[in-house]
């Protein structure tokens, strides 16, 4: 009878091997047409990836600005928003994105940022931000509320030739923590000065090769990525979930 049986789950183990590369095989030539047109549509090489989505019928597809669309097997529509399972309530579409977006903390080059600490600093993030973003200036007011946090805030200036003279100036300030708080807070720009400017150049190399798109962008010490602004009650409950 042991005999039998384990020539039973032999024989099957073998089915579940032929039945997966039956179907990859099927698969992959449909991923690959996928890509490509999607690529045509777009008129750029704007994929990073595609595979099956969690609802039959649809494919993912990773876009290199870090955005996440659905679109079928022949490409006829595009579907932009959240796939939620109906039983759990869970966002599929937001975890997937996390996944996806996730990067490995210890590579950010923090010598290109400046450093706001507050408290005991002992939970971290990082931040990229634009000085003339609103957002940026509506996370620095929350951010007044949250207490034992050590911020890297990397100037990612996006947003036009004056956020990136803003940038030069908090960069070179004395103080560039002190300089970005002020302005953020109070609207207090200091003085021109002279400086080493690269760090910035290389910070939005950086932000584009990691698919920033938009300020602010934080990344917490798991790596996890928010894209925009949260209110600190929010921010607080992130922040535990990446201790």
């Amino acid at each position: 009878m042991t005999r039998v049986i384990s020539s039973l789950l032999r024989l099957v183990a073998g089915l579940l091997v032929a039945i997966s590369a039956a179907t990859w095989a099927a698969t992959k030539p449909a991923i690959e047409t996928i890509a490509q047109k999607v690529n045509q549509l777009l008129e750029t090489e704007a994929v990073r990836s595609v595979q099956p989505a969690p609802v039959n019928g649809l494919y993912e597809v990773v876009l290199k600005s870090g955005e996440l669309i659905y679109t079928n097997e022949a490409v006829s529509h595009f579907i932009v928003g959240a796939i939620i399972d109906a039983k759990t309530k869970e966002n599929l579409t937001e975890k997937r994105l996390d996944a996806i977006n996730k990067i490995d903390f210890s590579s950010l080059p923090l010598k290109d940022a400046f450093v706001v600490k507050k408290g005991n600093g002992q939970r971290v993030i990082a931040s990229f931000e634009d000085p003339n973003c609103t957002f940026c200036k509506r996370l620095a007011k929350e951010l007044q509320g949250v207490d034992n946090i050590t911020q890297y805030v990397f100037l990612y200036p996006i947003l036009g030739n004056d956020s990136r003279e803003k940038a030069k100036r908090i960069w070179c300030a004395d103080d560039p923590a002190k300089a970005w708080t002020e302005w953020m807070l109070d609207g207090k720009l200091p003085p021109e000065g002279r400086c080493d400017l690269s760090a910035i150049e290389r910070n939005v190399a950086l932000g584009q090769r990691l698919g920033i798109g938009g300020t602010p962008t934080l990344f917490l010490k798991d790596g996890s990525r928010i894209a925009g602004f949260l209110p600190a009650a929010k921010l607080e409950e992130r922040l535990k979930g990446a201790d």
